[in-house]
């Protein structure tokens, strides 16, 4: 096995798993739709609690769709969740990106969705997708650039939550802005088919304000995030508890506007 050893900077604390469990094909794998069909073999790379795993399964009926992560815990709400009916054959396992355990030529499909931010060797991830993907196949990848994030109205306390997130991102050995790097690291693993676009999500009414700022609040506070910026010396838990009171006073204004961008690649082996 390859050593790479990782760290997941939000750990898998309830407000990080409420804003995965959101996530769908639709809404966060919108550039590969025009490639699925009925019955092919997917692979979903740190799939984390499975919903976007369960929506290729719901499209891909009569193929295979294999989810793993790296840790147990998120599986184990993805296996929970049961498929719709006709929906393909549909697993979750523990499984390491750097030594995916299927053989070569395995998957029609690759996918990886915010993943490559949290690797310390993004390209040497890649290589090995590559490597389980058929020839004629495609590896697929999606991630969000913090850097690019932007909001309305202008708030100094999410300042500074953006900038204690890229740093402490970056300790632990990832990088925060991984969206704008997808197509250099693509190409540095030897792909040389690659289409390179973006899209964003928008957090903008009434609703999505609530539902965004409440999770980072919580996110701040209580989850492992918080006790990395504490653990390294950059804030105090009287700092995490101002971060969260500045994401309320943001999801509170009427005016609140919220852009994530994401770099997306589509790679032919």
């Amino acid at each position: 096995m390859v050593d790479h050893p990782e760290t997941y900077t939000h750990g898998h604390h309830e407000s990080v798993l409420r804003a995965h469990r959101w996530r769908t094909v639709e809404n966060s794998a919108g550039y590969l739709l025009p490639h699925l069909r009925r019955g092919m073999t997917l692979l979903d790379v740190g799939c984390g609690p499975g919903t976007i795993t369960a929506d290729f399964a719901e499209r891909l009926s009569g193929g295979r769709v294999v989810g793993i992560d790296v840790t147990e815990e998120p599986l184990i709400v993805a296996r929970e969740a049961e498929p719709a009916g006709g929906a393909a054959d549909l697993s979750y396992h523990l499984g390491d990106v750097y030594d995916l355990d299927f053989p070569d030529n395995a998957f029609d499909v690759v996918h990886a969705h915010q993943l490559r931010q949290h690797l310390s060797d993004p390209v040497a991830a890649l290589v090995e997708m590559r490597r389980v993907c058929k020839p004629d196949g495609v590896v697929a990848a999606r991630d969000a650039d913090y850097g690019a994030m932007t909001w309305h109205p202008a708030m100094p306390g999410l300042d500074r939550w953006l900038g204690l997130y890229r740093q402490v991102a970056r300790r632990a050995g990832g990088d925060p802005d991984a969206g704008r790097r997808l197509l250099g690291w693509a190409q540095a693993a030897g792909f040389a088919d690659i289409t390179s676009s973006a899209s964003a999500w928008c957090f903008a009414t009434d609703t999505e304000r609530v539902w965004w700022g409440e999770l980072w609040a919580d996110r701040v506070v209580s989850s492992t995030l918080g006790d990395r910026l504490v653990e390294s010396g950059v804030a105090s838990r009287a700092d995490l508890d101002e971060l969260a009171g500045a994401w309320r006073r943001w999801s509170g204004n009427e005016d609140g506007w919220f852009a994530v961008l994401n770099g997306e690649i589509l790679c032919r082996p």
